[in-house]
């Protein structure tokens, strides 16, 4: 196989990667991936599914991501990666499953309502 296109999602982050065998090259949005996530919890969430199936390094990953904060475009570009891997080997599919990361995490911030402060956070009751 040459080259893999998968999507990933997590809050209001939308991932699509572009994934093929190759040197561990991962770009996201035209920059490296350390660069793009700087922090190192970042960069571990993005190295996750490689770690799980012992394949850090033998892929070259290019990542369009959009939309969210950069904790979910990690989160979603980690279920992007997981998706690919297991395209590309049937085999690492249970690996991957037990640590969750096929499974899309559909938790997204409530809405305002009206007459609120916040989601659910009322305004100060005042007696007098």
């Amino acid at each position: 196989m040459d080259r893999i296109n998968t999507i990933g999602r997590r809050k209001t982050a939308i991932s699509r990667i572009y994934m093929s065998a190759g040197s561990g090259a991962i770009s996201v949005n035209g920059k490296d991936y350390k660069q793009y996530f700087p922090t190192e919890v970042l960069q571990i969430i993005l190295n996750q599914p490689f770690s799980t199936v012992n394949g850090v390094g033998g892929y070259d990953v290019k990542v369009n991501v959009r939309g969210g904060g950069v904790a979910g475009q990690a989160e979603a570009t980690r279920m992007a990666i997981a998706r690919a891997l297991v395209e590309m080997n049937a085999e690492f599919r249970p690996a991957l499953k037990k640590e969750g990361f096929l499974t899309r995490d559909s938790r997204m911030v409530e809405r305002k309502k009206p007459g609120r402060k916040k989601a659910r956070r009322r305004f100060q009751f005042s007696k007098r």
